[in-house]
């Protein structure tokens, strides 16, 4: 038994078979390490380090927009983006090499985290404009517009009361509370390069066990990641337009490589 594993994994492509081994290792480090240094660090938390935080964050930092890959917000959510690295990866390494899939990874990767950080200032810079001229005029009156908006990031009393002060403590934790982590990104983008790539091949899901086409089900996830983007559900942590992100990146990598004709 001992010798198959050692023959299956081996069997695995150098770039797919590290990104797993390293995904495991910094999922148990994240799980194992605040135990670990409780005593002498009891705040430590490797996902705060290691996570991406939004750019207007103090505890943002650039490096974090390619170490977020290897952090997972649980056990399921390492499992999956794994278990699609185990499909898609080897035989896109197999196609590319394992330098040309390795650069592939992380910038579809790192294009995930430059789309998140667009959304986040999408969604946070007209919030952030109305704090700092609540505190300038040094009065919380100012924002009972964006009351129920930010509601749903922190739990506070009554904002006329609000000063300077109270209004800068906010400020810093709406700042603070944007996190991401996982490598979805990079998946998306795997997978867009496998529906590129072999178009004809047929993928089932789980909870659709019927053969579906590649091309058709890299378009109807894109879709569906498009839709769940928007609307924006409440309640939904899912970093859905960092999924898009992946793709589009993917897209132009795959594009600029066809045109120079390397893409096979």
């Amino acid at each position: 038994m001992s010798q198959y594993r050692s023959s299956f994994w081996s069997s695995l492509p150098p770039v797919v078979r590290n990104l797993l081994a390293i995904n495991l290792i910094f999922w148990l480090a994240d799980l194992l390490l605040p135990k670990i240094l409780q005593s002498s660090f009891p705040t430590f938390n490797l996902t705060d380090v290691l996570g991406m935080h939004y750019w207007a964050s103090e505890k943002f930092n650039v490096l974090q927009m390619l170490t977020y890959m290897f952090m997972h917000a649980g056990f399921d959510h390492l499992f999956f983006n794994m278990f699609a690295v185990f499909m898609f990866g080897p035989v896109l390494e197999q196609k590319w090499g394992s330098w040309r899939f390795l650069f592939y990874y992380f910038v579809t990767g790192v294009g995930a985290a430059v789309v998140q950080q667009i959304m986040w200032t999408i969604d946070y810079q007209p919030l952030i404009g109305a704090i700092n001229n609540a505190i300038a005029a040094n009065s919380g009156v100012g924002l009972l517009e964006y009351e129920g908006k930010l509601r749903t990031i922190l739990s506070f009393g009554d904002l006329t009361s609000f000063h300077a002060p109270e209004l800068l403590h906010m400020k810093q934790l709406i700042v603070d509370a944007p996190l991401t982590v996982g490598a979805s990104g990079a998946v998306f983008g795997l997978l867009l390069a496998f529906g590129w790539l072999f178009p004809e091949a047929r993928l089932m899901l789980v909870f659709l066990p019927i053969p579906i086409k590649a091309r058709v089900f890299v378009l109807l996830y894109a879709v569906v990641e498009l839709f769940l983007g928007v609307a924006n559900f409440s309640g939904d942590n899912v970093a859905h337009f960092a999924h898009l992100g992946g793709m589009i990146f993917g897209y132009f990598v795959i594009l600029y490589w066809k045109k120079k004709g390397n893409l096979y």
